[in-house]
């Protein structure tokens, strides 16, 4: 390891913002990227990876940035083993305080053989060339053998020292199709250890794939054999079955320190917003039972816990709420409240709001104080949630109107949006209340895309809550994910569909990615 001076420190290498992006559905635009990666700032991530800049001129204008707006972090970009994905990474991390670039190639005999069709000593050649192209721009590169969990060991450590040798300051070991097991993963890494000479000249990195549920099992296993980076996503986003899941392996590393005595960077009081900011964005919904950040994951119903628990919450909690950044939802504000004392709620929930924003979020916290008796913490983050994310729409609601029910057959809605300035009005129909309120948003933005997905769920309890619906829509093999809330059902779901609408125009304007890889 090349950080003696801390040997148990663990580097959090965050890809989220590449890897989870390749999750089918969700892609982010600029301004949402741009806000997950100041809160991945903020949590104390030491890299993250902001996009392929080869794949898209979205992608190039993500991490060049995000390299002007970072401030600790190192910013990465991803590069295939070709000097064209090399130079185009250059350029976007240029403007960093501290650049890397992330190069790769598969090392594996299946995808030399089928997916490179390339010789086993032409590999090696052009991981010598890619590591030695991109010393040129920076000192910081990471070099990756994709599949390196399924690679010829001799073939693996052959490479892994030339690439070393060529100046690659990282090695990073992919478990990409999430195949191995803890105990073999962790032989791989203590036999790159003991056969490759020079690998003190290098951090050990590892990026495992969940696809037999053992991504963190493997991550903290390769740990444990001296890698000291792990690259992983906030609430394990990533394409297929996902990435290793940041928080679990945070909070592992943190609850079980006597067992596993390695630290990190990470202020994990941050780790709820960050997952609840990824979750709004993608629209990947955190199931209730998903250890760390779930809703259910510090709630105790069965009788023999609650009683434990009231006793000694030692009993059935092995970390805090607070320790995640999960405080209990309670009632906070009310329709009484002044502007004052909700901005204070809203630093105490991690939001910093500028003047404008939070005015709208406050007149909206006051409107749903008249519809609703409780207001919770919930409520208010769905309102900032709801409110930044339409921050540059060009479609927006303006009113709705819906007559359904057993004596209204079929279903009408009286929709009024404001498109690129100008309102527009319009009635529709449709099977359902849902289906002609999405009806009337066709009539009066005229466009081909396929409604997906569609679902509704509560935000806090009680029959007033605010609903939080989600929509994805597709078009031209496009897909984008729109979320909406509101104590009115069909209002979120409006909300939900011009928000991914909004999005679609946005991802129109992208050319057609390179075909990406983990």
């Amino acid at each position: 390891m090349s950080n003696s001076k801390d040997a148990n420190r663990v580097i959090i290498f965050d890809t989220t913002l590449r890897d989870g992006e390749q999750s089918p559905g969700a892609s982010m635009n600029l301004d949402e990227k741009l806000r997950i990666a100041q809160v991945l700032e903020e949590m104390g991530v030491d890299v993250i990876e902001a996009g392929f800049p080869i794949a898209s001129d979205g992608d190039f204008e993500a991490v060049h940035e995000i390299a002007k707006t970072a401030s600790a972090a190192v910013v990465c970009g991803l590069a295939r083993a070709t000097r064209m994905d090399i130079e185009r990474c250059a350029e976007a991390v240029r403007p960093a305080r501290r650049g890397r670039i992330h190069t790769f190639i598969a090392t594996s005999p299946v995808h030399m053989k089928y997916k490179l069709q390339m010789e086993p000593d032409a590999v090696h050649e052009q991981v010598i060339e890619s590591v030695s192209y991109a010393r040129r721009f920076t000192d910081d590169v990471e070099w990756s053998c994709e599949d390196g969990s399924r690679s010829d060991h001799d073939f693996l450590c052959r490479c892994v020292e030339s690439a070393i040798d060529a100046g690659a300051t990282t090695i990073n070991v992919p478990d990409t199709v999430g195949y191995a097991v803890p105990d073999e993963f962790t032989a791989l890494i203590k036999m790159l250890f003991e056969r490759v000479p020079n690998i003190d000249k290098a951090v050990l990195s590892v990026h495992c794939h969940n696809d037999l549920g053992l991504a963190v099992a493997n991550s903290l296993a390769a740990v444990h054999a001296g890698a000291r980076q792990v690259e992983c996503t906030i609430n394990g986003l990533g394409e297929r079955a996902g990435n290793a899941a940041m928080e679990e392996i945070v909070m592992a590393l943190r609850t079980r320190n006597d067992h596993m005595p390695y630290t990190t960077a990470i202020r994990t009081e941050n780790i709820m917003r960050a997952s609840r900011l990824v979750s709004t964005v993608t629209g990947f919904t955190v199931q209730p039972n998903k250890a760390i950040v779930g809703a259910n994951a510090f709630a105790h119903e069965a009788g023999i816990h609650q009683d434990g628990m009231l006793k000694h919450a030692g009993t059935y909690e092995i970390m805090t709420p607070e320790s995640v950044g999960l405080t209990a939802s309670k009632l906070v504000l009310g329709k009484h409240s002044g502007s004052h004392a909700f901005r204070e709620k809203l630093k105490e929930l991690g939001y910093d709001l500028g003047d404008n924003a939070a005015r709208d979020v406050f007149k909206r916290f006051k409107d749903l104080a008249d519809k609703k008796k409780e207001i919770f913490d919930e409520d208010i983050v769905a309102l900032v949630d709801d409110e930044v994310v339409r921050a540059n729409d060009r479609v927006r609601l303006i009113s709705l109107e819906i007559l359904c029910g057993t004596k209204h057959r079929p279903p009408k809605a009286e929709l009024e949006l404001e498109i690129d300035g100008e309102i527009k009005h319009c009635r529709a129909t449709g099977d359902g209340p849902v289906d002609a309120a999405f009806n009337g948003i066709k009539a009066l933005f005229p466009h081909e895309a396929r409604l997906q997905l569609y679902q509704v769920h509560a935000v806090t309890q009680g029959t007033d809550a605010q609903a939080e619906v989600t929509v994805r829509l597709e078009e031209k093999g496009k897909t984008v994910i729109g979320q909406g809330a509101d104590t009115d059902t069909m209002v979120a779901s409006v909300k939900a569909y011009v928000n991914a609408l909004n999005k679609l125009l946005v991802k129109r304007k992208k050319s057609a990615p390179a075909a990406l890889s983990a």
